[in-house]
């Protein structure tokens, strides 16, 4: 196969090109930042790009962001992301789509080289390879970023029921509950909805859209 590799550290991108290259496989170009990976990827239209997530000028996320560009633009070529760390925001990104030909390894988890030439046979396949690492991590950011998995069962029944056009009286009524206690659960629905009070704003109305769109 045809690979582009784009790893920042001279010794791992030097490591990882001999072993593709006694392996059989051609490596098309092999570099050190993101601006020169698309260029490689656009030139020599890889099979597959090893990608590194950190690389200049910040050190923090180039080279996953190329990566979701080029797989905007390249869909063909399959994206093998080889890090030290994981970047949720991205990473979720690449799971949004098209996952065939998508991997993300950890590079302290990768248990030998007949291991990574597998996988990379494997992603370059169109099959996927997300580290259990890299997957636990984007779950609990996608718990973190949806507010109503963070309610009680309770304070769903009473998020449905305000969806339905219930009034406080008519939950309680429903739930066999206070009216007083619905309240505390309404309280705590708009908390946990970051919904303060507002002069401008129903908050009722506000957390029953974010119910309907959840």
């Amino acid at each position: 196969m045809r690979v582009v590799i784009a790893e920042d550290s001279a010794l791992l991108r030097k490591g990882i090109t001999l072993l593709l290259q006694e392996a059989g496989h051609d490596v098309a170009a092999a570099v050190g930042d993101a601006e020169l990976l698309l260029r490689a990827v656009a030139e020599h239209r890889p099979d597959i790009a090893v990608v590194d997530v950190r690389m200049p000028p910040t050190f923090r996320d180039e080279g996953l962001r190329a990566a979701l560009l080029l797989r905007s633009e390249f869909p063909e070529t399959a994206i093998l992301v080889l890090s030290q760390y994981v970047e949720e925001r991205y990473a979720a990104q690449l799971l949004a789509g098209d996952i065939s030909g998508i991997g993300y390894l950890l590079k302290d988890r990768v248990a030998d080289a007949d291991d990574f030439l597998r996988i990379l046979d494997q992603v370059t396949g169109g099959g996927t390879v997300f580290d259990q690492e890299v997957v636990a991590q984007i779950l609990v950011r996608t718990r973190r970023q949806d507010p109503i998995q963070a309610l009680t069962r309770r304070e769903r029944d009473v998020l449905q029921l305000m969806a339905e056009g219930r009034s406080n009286g008519g939950i309680a009524g429903t739930l066999g509950v206070t009216p007083g206690a619905v309240e505390k659960y309404v309280t705590s629905i708009f908390a946990k909805f970051r919904l303060p009070p507002s002069e401008n704003d129903h908050r009722r109305v506000l957390a029953v859209l974010r119910y309907l769109d959840g």
